[in-house]
């Protein structure tokens, strides 16, 4: 019995089997951008958190909600990884 035929594709899955038979299929992320994101994911469920408290006016704390909600996620993380990468040297001033 052909098993081809025990299933019918949909369009979508037509569609994803014939880019795979032309090798057009690519990852979004290269596999050393993604084992580095699985190293700082792991160094990041080892570390151990403080709370603080960050006072800033009310125009930077819309600004901060604003940019937090395009990046599409919380704000504190926003602050958190901002503080971070200032504190690591990796963040990079822009022109204005």
């Amino acid at each position: 019995m052909n098993r081809e035929n025990d299933y019918v594709l949909d369009e979508e899955e037509q569609e994803i089997l014939e880019k795979f038979d032309k090798d057009e299929l690519r990852s979004p992320i290269d596999a050393a951008q993604e084992m580095e994101l699985a190293r700082q994911a792991a160094r990041n469920t080892t570390r151990q958190w403080r709370q603080v408290t960050l006072q800033v006016t009310d125009e930077e704390y819309s600004l901060a909600r604003a940019r937090a909600a395009e990046e599409g996620i919380p704000c504190p993380s926003l602050l958190s990884d901002i503080i971070h990468k200032y504190l690591s040297g990796r963040l990079i001033e822009r022109g204005r």
